[in-house]
């Protein structure tokens, strides 16, 4: 592959988590091999159970958004369908970091395995425009998902940061865009940008951080915007994205996967950060998502959940709302009233 330009994030050939997104507190982020081994074979004993119906769907993933709202589809983990009207009449649907395989592992026989199914068959949802892909991670970028979107025939346009299109050429998929962080890209309708996260990415133990990892602004023709964060730790980059793009009017970000917290804190979020990066960000509203569908990490599989509705009480009745969807829930979410004038 031929160099990049350096850059804060990058040498040229691998990425890293810059100082300016880290904490001021947090030391760089090296998760090492060898203390991923030793977790792995010193992890306690799951409490998972080991399958779980979704309750009956709610709402129609083919119906258009009510006025002045976009439509919000749960599929699973950062499984979204979201769909924006336009102007015409015509609406929009984005996918993001589809995964809808039995396990997110090079494997089909072993790897983190589903405790539920899809909330929606990806046959069950209408055509999809765009497919965001936040990064490498093998519960991101599930490649049998994504040959699978191929084969409908969508003929989605697959926005995602750098170095990740390799993986994804042979799916099928014809039109990939690679962004760096801050850089755009526009379909009628629409513009999506990607930006900051604090992460890593690697397929195989070979190619750490040699792809880069992201969240995405999605700003449609009448202003209103709804931030994708991918897969991310707490960090500075809530306020840099504030400061750079604006407050979102809906934020989707990730609240599970965060114990033991020595090995994670430096890629996952906990339910409270995830709500302090709510309000960093500027959001009125926030939905919970990364929890509940495959046992990745320690915690209790229903402790997210619990643990964010604990911190919204805690905040009190004045506080942005941040709440989470049932699996396969499709929810007309208002956006932001204009300012008064």
């Amino acid at each position: 592959m031929p160099l990049l330009p350096a850059s804060d994030h990058t040498d040229g050939i691998r990425f890293f988590n810059p100082a300016a997104i880290r904490p001021a507190n947090a030391p760089p982020a090296r998760l090492r091999w060898q203390a991923i081994m030793k977790w792995q074979f010193s992890r306690p004993r799951s409490d998972w159970p080991r399958w779980i119906e979704n309750p009956p769907p709610m709402g129609d993933p083919y119906a258009p958004p009510a006025p002045d709202t976009v439509q919000i589809t749960f599929i699973g983990h950062s499984t979204f369908l979201i769909r924006l009207p336009r102007p015409d009449g015509t609406v929009l649907s984005v996918l993001t970091d589809p995964v809808f395989s039995p396990r997110c592992s090079p494997l089909s026989f072993m790897g983190p395995k589903r405790v539920r199914a899809p909330g929606r068959a990806l046959a069950d949802l209408p055509p999809v425009d765009v497919v965001l892909v936040s990064h490498a991670h093998y519960d991101h970028m599930d490649l049998p998902s994504l040959r699978a979107l191929a084969r409908r025939g969508d003929d989605p346009l697959v926005v995602t940061p750098l170095r990740n299109a390799r993986f994804m050429r042979a799916t099928g998929l014809r039109r990939i865009m690679e962004l760096d962080w801050w850089q755009d890209v526009g379909v009628p309708g629409l513009r999506v940008t990607c930006t900051p996260a604090r992460h890593g990415a690697a397929r195989t133990p070979f190619d750490r951080n040699k792809s880069l990892w992201g969240g995405f602004m999605l700003r449609d023709g009448a202003g209103h915007q709804l931030f994708f964060a991918g897969d991310t730790a707490h960090g500075r980059h809530w306020s840099l994205i504030h400061a750079r793009l604006g407050a979102p009017d809906i934020a989707l970000l990730p609240i599970g996967a965060y114990a033991p917290r020595a090995l994670m804190a430096g890629v996952h979020t906990t339910p409270e950060e995830a709500l302090s990066g709510l309000h960093e960000l500027g959001a009125e509203q926030g939905i919970g998502m990364h929890f509940g569908t495959f046992r990745l990490t320690d915690e209790p599989m229903d402790e997210p959940v619990q643990r964010l509705r604990a911190a919204m009480r805690a905040a009190g009745p004045t506080a942005r709302g941040m709440d989470v969807l049932a699996h396969g829930e499709c929810r007309n979410m208002a956006w932001r009233p204009p300012p008064a004038t």
